[in-house]
């Protein structure tokens, strides 16, 4: 069996899974097993998905939350790089930051609300920096490890060549690392999902944390489980552009 016939067996597997997933839990609804008030059918759920793209309603709250994801995540791309390639090459800085990489790490997302409240009040700056500091910690951690995993002889060969340290970094370490940072950035990104979501639960007047929320302060099920679909559908697109950006940038190394 060839390679194109195997990728097509197991998307047809996948695509039965899904098949079969919602047709159980159609059913599961429609015999009245579980009361609609606590899981509606996909039925009910695509009704509402509808009537709320009709009205605009839907687009916006999810153009809201990528817009908070996407600004936030890329702060902490910008930032993570450049101080995690510094991090990863010099022991000096890494003794200067890891004490403060290391209490922030394992701060939850919802436990900067407060502070990020008082600081920036109900505004897109508080949205952003929730997923700022959700995901800053973990981002350096990943660029930092995939720093120190390049092969030192590429190294040694670049300085031997009288490239600078600069140089190296640029020219060597960045290249060489990029493809593990890009993995880990992908995951970076599903937090900022949870970053954004915990913070639209709270304190939002748009987005799909504040549609599930809404959904569920009155009884509307059917709102809250779409809000939820939304939310994996949209990370879904992303991570299909992702993976296109990825192939085409590392290209040279396939």
């Amino acid at each position: 069996m060839s390679y194109v016939s195997k990728k097509r067996e197991l998307v047809l597997i996948s695509c039965i899974s899904v098949v079969v997933f919602v047709s159980v839990w159609e059913m599961v609804c429609r015999f009245g097993l579980v009361d609609p008030i606590f899981l509606p059918s996909p039925t009910e759920v695509v009704l509402r998905g509808i009537r709320t793209l009709n009205d605009g309603i839907l687009m916006s709250h999810v153009l809201a939350s990528t817009r908070r994801v996407m600004i936030g995540f890329a702060l902490a791309v910008a930032i993570s790089i450049p101080l995690g390639l510094v991090l990863g090459t010099s022991r000096r800085f890494c003794a200067v930051f890891d004490p403060i990489i290391s209490l922030i790490r394992p701060l939850p997302s919802m436990s900067w609300i407060p502070l990020s409240l008082l600081w920036f009040g109900i505004t897109e700056t508080q949205k952003y920096s929730i997923v700022f500091m959700g995901t800053i910690a973990p981002a350096l951690l990943y660029v930092i490890e995939a720093t120190r995993n390049v092969d030192q002889v590429l190294v040694l060969a670049a300085r031997n060549l009288g490239a600078s340290r600069f140089q190296v970094m640029r020219e060597v370490i960045l290249p060489a690392s990029l493809a593990q940072i890009i993995s880990g950035f992908k995951i970076i990104l599903g937090l900022s999902w949870t970053c954004v979501i915990s913070a639209e639960l709270v304190s939002a007047k748009e987005g799909l944390g504040f549609m599930i929320m809404n959904g569920k302060e009155f009884f509307q099920t059917d709102t809250v489980v779409l809000g939820m679909v939304m939310i994996s559908i949209t990370v879904l697109i992303i991570d299909v552009i992702l993976r296109r950006i990825e192939n085409r940038v590392l290209r040279w190394q396939r």
